[in-house]
């Protein structure tokens, strides 16, 4: 069984957003597609970023909890051996 579709309120914009929204479209694409799209991407990113928010806060009170925490400099001192990493690879292929 389908569902039956429905519509969204219309939005008023400034006359350049909207000529910016026109020179976007893909071949054979509508401004209404376009903004379809860019609404589920919204929606999808802010589902994402909930998630990511969540599973940040779940992971500070679990290393509260167990009083487990490692300090910003060691983490930092990792995070610049993996970009030293990855910038040796990449001019290694090149």
């Amino acid at each position: 069984m389908t569902m039956k579709t429905s519509t969204l309120p219309a939005i008023r914009v400034n006359p350049e957003l909207r000529e910016a929204a026109e020179r976007a479209l893909r071949p054979n694409e509508t401004l209404s597609k376009l903004m379809e799209t860019a609404l589920e991407n919204t929606i999808a990113q802010r589902a994402a970023d909930d998630e990511f928010v969540a599973r940040a806060l779940r992971s500070s009170q679990s290393a509260r909890q167990a009083n487990q925490y490692i300090p910003a400099a060691e983490v930092l001192s990792k995070l610049d051996g993996l970009i030293s990493a990855a910038q040796k690879k990449k001019n290694a292929v090149l």
